[in-house]
């Protein structure tokens, strides 16, 4: 396996925590938004991604393949408890 290669699986497995961490701040300032105007979107983001990534290393570890609906119900847990963390408690 080439560089490239592993490049492009690395990208495809950390996507799936960019997407949400893109996506949960995003909406929740849809249906929150006078309790988020002072909480950084960036910010969020920035948070969500990280804890997101760590989601899916620990989900990898624990079930031993990626793509699990375990790992991907963590993943979606992790957005909202992130949102809530940095901007609604």
């Amino acid at each position: 396996m080439g560089f490239l290669d592993a490049l492009n699986h690395a990208l495809n497995f950390f996507l799936p925590a960019l997407g949400m961490a893109l996506l949960v701040p995003s909406l929740a300032r849809l249906v929150w938004w006078k309790a988020l105007n002072s909480a950084g979107w960036l910010r969020q983001v920035k948070w969500a991604a990280l804890i997101n990534a760590a989601v899916l290393i620990v989900g990898l570890l624990l079930t031993g393949r990626d793509g699990a609906m375990l790992t991907y119900t963590g993943l979606v847990l992790a957005s909202a408890l992130t949102v809530w963390w940095t901007g609604l408690r």
